[in-house]
Formats: structure tokens, sequence, C-alpha cells
């Protein structure tokens, strides 16, 4: 059994695939081919509003817009602490400093009244300048409320949402609730390349127009023509063709994942503590995460009747050692603390059948059942 299956997605789609491949390799152009554009043009058109500007990496998307902000030194940034390093460090690799809010015991989102409170508490020197929620595991952060904290303190939002693009609010779609929306197309994540890859949706075309340049060494007229700092953070062509195909069935792979999820629901929410996905939000699933008082020996216990599992996230930002010296928010991280002892994450992608589901579901149950 696979933790994320692959292979399933490109049995599916091999055809197409290879025919988009051999079309890069027929015409060779392999920095900004047009399927670049073209793949744009039609993640724009899913999203439903905005630019949409490609990338090399979802790290480098949020790279390009704190660039588009003119975020560096002295500036606050509020990042939640419970998350992939790729957020804090995007902000400290700028010169600016990751400030760690907790997260909701919920959702594991970013929480509104944490963000208050570390706007509140902030360590003389630091300007409050920005905020950057993560909708984890695919579930969309409480944008309105997050947006009311920015708007009383003068703060500027951009969504990481690497792990959520196809979910939506009340039928609109991540990528329009914040100015700037950064996401990952990371082989694993819902929309995934055979790479790296990743885009920034900008709401101004006044954004995407800097986001352009930005991913090109800053250039202007042309490439020889620098009118600010940037970046090399182009998305290969090749990436671009093979999420062609890939976003042609995207959401019937979102409708796959949301099963997938339904039929977790039911066999595991009298057992463990299974997520909750509030009214009329829709989550891409990304990752289906439990919480179990003792993961350890569950993880050991499924591990051995050979049911892959992962821990996101083992240890929050303020804890490693690269992050141990930026300021955590007043009230500490309680939530985010507690989380990373008890998330484990099971088996989720689109093409996981009733059966081998039947099998992790059974497997937990043993585990969690004989460890009582």
């Amino acid at each position: 059994m696979q933790f994320i299956d692959l292979a399933a997605q490109q049995r599916r789609l091999r055809q197409e695939i290879d025919a988009a491949v051999a079309r890069v390799l027929d015409h060779g152009r392999y920095i900004m081919g047009p399927e670049v554009a073209e793949l744009e043009a039609a993640l724009a058109d899913f999203v439903g509003e905005g630019d949409v500007v490609s990338c090399a990496s979802g790290t480098d998307a949020l790279v390009m817009a704190l660039l588009v902000r003119s975020v560096g030194p002295g500036d606050a940034v509020f990042v939640p602490s419970f998350t992939f390093a790729a957020t804090a460090e995007a902000v400290a690799l700028l010169g600016a400093t990751p400030v760690f809010v907790d997260i909701d015991a919920v959702t594991y989102d970013l929480c509104p009244d944490s963000l208050e409170a570390a706007v509140a508490d902030l360590p003389a020197g630091l300007r409050p300048a920005g905020v950057i929620p993560v909708d984890l595991f695919g579930l969309p952060a409480d944008y309105s409320a997050i947006g009311e904290v920015c708007e009383r303190h003068g703060l500027w939002m951009i969504a990481d949402a690497a792990q959520s693009f196809g979910a939506s609010v009340e039928d609109v779609r991540v990528g329009c609730f914040a100015p700037l929306t950064t996401t990952s197309f990371f082989p694993a994540k819902p929309l995934g390349c055979y790479g790296d890859g990743g885009a920034v949706v900008a709401q101004d075309p006044e954004d995407a127009a800097v986001l352009r340049s930005v991913r090109v060494h800053g250039s202007g007229s042309d490439k020889y023509d620098n009118v600010r700092l940037g970046i090399n953070g182009r998305l290969d062509t090749l990436q671009a063709a093979i999420l062609l195909p890939k976003l042609a069935i995207f959401a019937d792979e979102l409708d796959r994942r949301a099963e997938v999820a339904r039929r977790y629901d039911d066999g595991l929410r009298d057992l463990v503590v299974t997520p909750v996905v509030p009214d009329g939000v829709r989550s891409a699933w990304a990752q289906y995460t439990v919480r179990i008082p003792d993961r350890d020996r569950v993880a050991e216990a499924l591990a051995a009747a050979g049911i892959p599992t992962a821990i996101y996230y083992p240890l929050p930002l303020h804890r490693q050692q690269a992050y141990r010296h930026h300021p955590v928010g007043a009230g500490g991280m309680a939530v985010s603390d507690v989380a990373a002892t008890e998330v484990l994450s099971l088996p989720m992608h689109p093409y996981l059948g009733s059966d081998d589901q039947g099998a992790v579901i059974d497997a937990l149950r043993t585990a969690v059942e004989g460890l009582r």
C-alpha cells in the first residue's frame, strides 16, 4: 500500500503526459515555453479570480510574494509554528523576523486570537508588517477573522495555500481570499508535478506584473534591464506541460479525495479525533490527519501491519534549532506543542480503493484498542 500513490494517477494520464512531454521536446523551449503561459491561464480560470504567476517551487512563491511586499529587516511577519519550515524560512531569508503564532485546536490553522495577542505583545524594535496563514492539511484558514485582525492593525496578508489549492469556502476557491496567495506543485501535493513547482495568485494586476519581474531576477524591459532585486524563479516548461493534463482531471480528483475522507470519517470518528471541516468549507484533503494520544506506538503497530503513515509535524518551528531565537506570540504555543505529539496522517490519495482503506481502518482500530 502506498501513502500517496502517484503511479495510479500516472497510469490514468500516461498517454496525455507522454504527449505533453513530447511536444516540449519537439519545440525545445525548455525555459518559459508556451506551456507555461497556457498553464497560468488555466490555473487562473480554475481559481476564478486574479492572475497566476508560476514559479519554480512553493518556497519561491513565498519569497516572490514577500518581495512584492518589500519585506526586510525590522518587519515582523506573523506565521504559524505548526507548519513546514518554508513559511518562516522565506521571511527570515529576506532579513525580516518571523513571529510565531499558535494554531486553532480544531482546524490546525492559524488562530486569530493568538495572532491578535502576538501583535499586541510584539517585541520592541519590530514593526508589525503582515501575516501568512497556512491552510494546513488542505483546509482553508479562517480568512474572515484573520482579515479583521489585519484591518485593525494595518497588516497585509499572504495566504500560504501550498496544501489547499482546490479547496473552497462557500464555493469560492482558495486564491481569492488574500491579495497574494502562494501554492506548491511538489509531487505529493493535491495538484503536483514531477519535480518542484509553484505559483502565486495575485488579485492586483500591478502585483502580478511585479511578480513576473521578480521571478526573472527583477528584469525590466528585458533580462539585461534589472529594475529590482529578484530571483531565478521560473517554472520549467516540462513541469508546466505535465501539470496541464493533471489540472484537467483535478476537479474529479478533489471529489475522490473527499470520498476517501468521508469513508475515513465513517470508520474512525468513534475511535480517534478525526478532522473537522466547518460548514460551507471544502478541504483539498492534502492529508487526512487524526489525533491519538499514544501516537508513536500506534504508528509502530500500523507499520508492522504494512500500513504507511506520516507525521506532519513532529516538531513545531519555534522548537527547531534554526528558529528558536525568533519571537513567540503572547500565550505561547500550547496547542502546537500538543498537536505535534498526537497527529498522525493516514494514506490519502484519489485512488485509494475502499478495500485498502478498509484495511487501514481495521489496522488502526486494532492498534488503538490494543493499547487501551
